[in-house]
């Protein structure tokens, strides 16, 4: 998948993430297409592990189970984002 899909599939995934997501999360329209993208990343390698038992660094397509899959990874990535930030702010 070229680059502009990657960004198209992770703006889409970043925001729909960030409005299922609780609570508040901070960032803008870059913090939301680079979540999604590393959603995407996230989601795909790991769809791509469970189908056929290897580990590849693959993202999603841009379709409709890809938009899915690249959601639940954005929702990750949001969540593990929070616990970095979270700790950083305590110390």
């Amino acid at each position: 998948m070229n680059i502009i899909a990657w960004i198209v599939l992770g703006l889409l995934a970043g925001a729909i993430a960030k409005a299922i997501y609780p609570g508040h999360q901070g960032g803008g329209i870059l913090a939301t297409t680079l979540l999604g993208v590393i959603g995407a990343v996230v989601g795909g390698s790991l769809v791509t592990l469970i189908q056929t038992g290897t580990i590849q660094l693959t993202a999603a397509s841009l379709s409709i189970p890809g938009v899915f899959v690249a959601v639940l990874g954005a929702i990750v990535a949001i969540f593990l984002w929070g616990l970095i930030t979270r700790r950083s702010n305590n110390i």
